[in-house]
């Protein structure tokens, strides 16, 4: 009697992030049907390898933003994930030989049960501690992915072949693969907005905004937040799974710590705590260092610029900002 009581008395709180009016929802369906024209219209404006890398990127920075601005928590370490299901998504492809969808199940499993051990082992701690477990277990990854044979070690895995799709449709097309990963992007981005809208995604951010209050209502935070983290980590796993396919390599640059901090700034820059912020965010890093690529090292330096710019300007990212000017969220 007394749980339900409490349940009921959280209420309030569980509701706050849902879109307020028909018209932020109206808003959230044009944004979606516009991402899917656009899904279907740039492989002929743009390179479509460099699109799907874009995509990758925004998979991954998607599932990095629904643990740091839903569930408040900021890993160091997610590219534990996104490169160990890289490197056995690749390994189950070349060596196994088995087919592009299997493979990529392979590596998204292998990335959800990484994150539920590391998750199980972080949440204990709060704070910039969690942070520190988080980059600590990746680094483990790290060395691990260097000593380990099957990862190739310096060199990876390479030539990883993209294979037959159920075994029937060949991926070796670039615009055929980019159906896939555009597929595969937006039933991720689909899931997530899901997962945001949902009563658990209620919770998640009661437990953002005051976990001792959502803790004295009867949520089990920690249950909360090692299912987010798990959650987080298994799309973390079938964007890096899906980028083995579409460049045909799995190495070290996956899981090494400038990858996590590389979708930091993808979600900071888009707008943490946004649903399309991380979108936006991972097309303007990974455009800078396609377009500005003759620029070397500088690259570095010009998105530590464009970082300071931001946080500066707009500490809400660039969709953050828009959404406070039409007073909706995006």
């Amino acid at each position: 009697m007394a749980h339900s009581a409490a349940a009921a008395d959280a209420a309030p709180i569980a509701t706050t992030g849902l879109p307020e009016s028909r018209d932020a929802r109206a808003l959230h369906r044009r944004v979606f049907i516009g991402i899917a024209v656009m899904l279907v219209v740039l492989p002929f404006v743009l390179y479509p390898v460099f699109l799907m890398k874009v995509l990758c990127f925004a998979l991954f920075a998607l599932a990095f933003n629904l643990l740091l601005g839903y569930g408040g928590l900021l890993s160091f370490g997610h590219a534990a994930y996104f490169g160990m299901a890289s490197y056995l998504c690749a390994y189950a492809a070349k060596t196994w030989g088995v087919t592009p969808e299997i493979a990529v199940v392979i590596g998204t499993v292998t990335a959800a049960l990484l994150g539920l051990v590391f998750g199980a082992l972080a949440i204990r701690r709060q704070g910039i501690y969690f942070s520190m477990i988080t980059l600590a277990l990746a680094q483990m990854v790290f060395f691990f992915s260097l000593q380990a044979k099957f990862t190739g070690g310096e060199d990876g895995i390479q030539a990883v072949p993209r294979g037959h799709l159920f075994g029937v449709i060949s991926l070796a097309d670039d615009r055929v693969l980019y159906v896939l990963v555009a597929v595969i992007f937006f039933a991720g981005l689909a899931l997530i907005y899901r997962i945001i809208h949902s009563p658990f995604g209620q919770v998640l951010k009661a437990i953002r905004d005051n976990e001792p209050r959502a803790i004295s209502l009867g949520y089990r935070a920690n249950q909360y937040k090692l299912a987010v983290f798990v959650l987080s980590a298994t799309l973390a796993g079938l964007a890096g799974s899906t980028k083995a396919i579409v460049f045909q390599l799995a190495s070290l640059t996956d899981v090494h710590w400038s990858m996590s901090g590389e979708v930091v700034l993808m979600t900071l820059v888009g707008g943490m705590g946004t649903v399309f912020g991380p979108i936006l965010g991972a097309f303007v890093i990974i455009a800078m260092e396609n377009y500005l690529a003759q620029f070397g090292a500088w690259v570095t330096i010009i998105q530590g610029v464009v970082f300071v710019v931001c946080v500066l300007l707009f500490r809400e990212g660039i969709v953050g900002l828009f959404a406070r000017l039409l007073k909706k969220p995006l």
